[in-house]
């Protein structure tokens, strides 16, 4: 299982992954204070009976009532709708820039390492080199 993980990340272009790692983290920046900056779209008004030229009747004033309690709740609810898908939304933009964040540290560390693996590497070879001389010198010299 670690064999097929080393060689997903063998896959993956690192350099461009690092190359791009502050736009992304600049733009979930950008993508924060605009979300913070904007206020929620007003919510949609109900679909309403049209009562434009239409005389009350008499005998209907505690229909109209019980009709305005019946909107004024559902607006109430769509409101409360509204708030919450906002507040879900705020969380989800900080959540966002949050692993973005987190990404960029983690390029910058795995370039570290990449540096430290070559140099790591370089040295090994030196010693090797100088190993093989030494053994040489002291077995054939």
């Amino acid at each position: 299982m670690a064999i097929g993980w080393l060689s997903a990340l063998k896959v993956i272009p690192w350099g461009q992954v690092i190359q791009h790692a502050p736009d992304v983290l600049q733009g979930a920046r950008r993508l924060m204070e605009r979300q913070r900056g904007e206020a929620p779209p007003p919510p949609p008004a109900p679909p309403m009976a049209r009562t434009e030229g239409v005389p009350p009747s008499p005998g209907t004033p505690g229909l109209q009532e019980a009709r305005l309690a019946q909107v004024e709740a559902g607006l109430s609810d769509l409101h409360s709708r509204l708030a919450a898908h906002a507040e879900q939304q705020r969380r989800g933009d900080e959540l966002l820039a949050a692993l973005a964040e987190q990404n960029a540290s983690l390029v910058e560390a795995v370039d570290v390492l990449r540096a430290r693996n070559r140099l790591l590497l370089g040295a090994t070879a030196v010693l090797a080199v100088a190993v093989v001389a030494l053994a040489w010198r002291v077995l054939g010299g």
